[in-house]
């Protein structure tokens, strides 16, 4: 059950910010995209699975459609070939979207440090929690998530729209 936002109750009503109102219901009902290319990706099967059960965290509808989800979970190793495929599916999703780097080859190319391998995904796109790991365990995908609630939560409606955040996205590249 869900802590009600900050405010006002009496009999029969409730007052609040719509801030806190919006933030619940957001932080509540995430939509993943997951891209998984390697061992980091079975990790967060796992996760999904009945044993650890992502959808009690509101994250049940895992979606592979850019445009109707908000968080992108980038799992395992990613050439250097693919990062412009990351780069473009995290255009393609709606604002407001998080990212969420899952392992350690997603966060800093892990094992792999060639001239092929991307080393970290923070360098096409920005990313807001990193699980570490190699595999990381479904409980460290879970509190990932469990982290990613908190930032929505809290979110102001609009951060997106202020200077800092469109200095980030110009720093990717991003218009």
């Amino acid at each position: 059950m869900a802590d009600m936002p900050e405010g006002h109750q009496g009999e029969g009503f409730f007052a609040t910010k719509l801030n806190g109102v919006i933030g619940l219901a957001r932080k509540n009902s995430i939509w993943p995209l997951p891209f998984a290319t390697s061992c980091c990706g079975i990790e967060f099967m796992a996760t999904m699975g009945s044993h650890y059960d992502l959808a009690r965290f509101g994250s049940e509808r895992v979606g592979f459609s850019p445009r109707q989800c908000d968080l992108l979970m980038v799992m395992g190793t990613i050439a250097k070939k693919m990062g412009p495929v990351v780069k473009q599916v995290y255009l393609q999703m709606a604002e407001p979207r998080w990212v969420i780097a899952v392992g350690a080859c997603a966060c800093s190319g892990g094992i792999f440090d060639t001239y092929s391998v991307l080393q970290g995904i923070d360098q096409v796109v920005p990313v807001d929690v990193y699980v570490p790991g190699c595999p990381p365990r479904p409980e460290a995908i879970i509190d990932g998530v469990m982290r990613i609630q908190d930032l929505v939560g809290k979110e102001s409606l609009r951060r997106r729209n202020g200077p800092q955040y469109k200095a980030l996205l110009e720093s990717y590249g991003i218009q």
